[in-house]
């Protein structure tokens, strides 16, 4: 996990986004304070009420969340897959990456990809936005997300006064 290069993280200012967050039901804990972290940029973001979807697992987050893209201008997946003794990490992770890029692509819509891939749960722990975390991946998800909406509505010419940030 190497963090070098990072810029600091804010959500930007944007109050009239409709955003919406699917988060997982495993790993409780982790994809808990993931969300919370989540809904945190968003209200920095000036979003009072985003969207949450849950699902089963992982491998349901790209068809949730292509849903949701019809009538959101940008989501959030939040998931935590931990690497076993089996292949079946591999396809998953492969799975769920592939599934939210093409939905981005396809629907052309903002998806803030945070899913944790990891090896331990500590490692995700290290990364979910704890006190001690050293990275917060609910946050920089929903803010990246969030950001890239905007970029998508100046381009689209819905969006004509300049990103500001808060």
């Amino acid at each position: 996990m190497s963090g070098e290069g990072r810029p600091q993280v804010r959500a930007p200012h944007a109050p009239n986004l409709r955003l919406a967050i699917v988060a997982i039901r495993w790993h409780t804990e982790i994809a808990e304070r993931m969300l919370r972290r989540a809904l945190d940029a968003a209200e920095e973001a000036g979003i009072a009420e985003p969207r949450v979807v849950r699902v089963p697992g992982s491998m349901e987050l790209p068809v949730v969340s292509q849903q949701l893209t019809h009538d959101h201008d940008a989501v959030v997946a939040l998931g935590v897959v931990i690497r076993g003794g089996t292949p079946h990490f591999e396809y998953v992770c492969e799975s769920v990456t592939s599934g939210l890029g093409r939905v981005a692509l396809d629907e052309a819509t903002a998806v803030g990809n945070g899913v944790l891939t990891v090896d331990t749960r500590q490692q995700a722990v290290e990364r979910a936005g704890f006190a001690d975390s050293v990275e917060d991946k609910g946050f920089e998800a929903t803010a990246a997300a969030l950001d890239t909406a905007l970029v998508l509505s100046e381009l689209r010419g819905d969006y004509s006064n300049e990103r500001g940030f808060l």
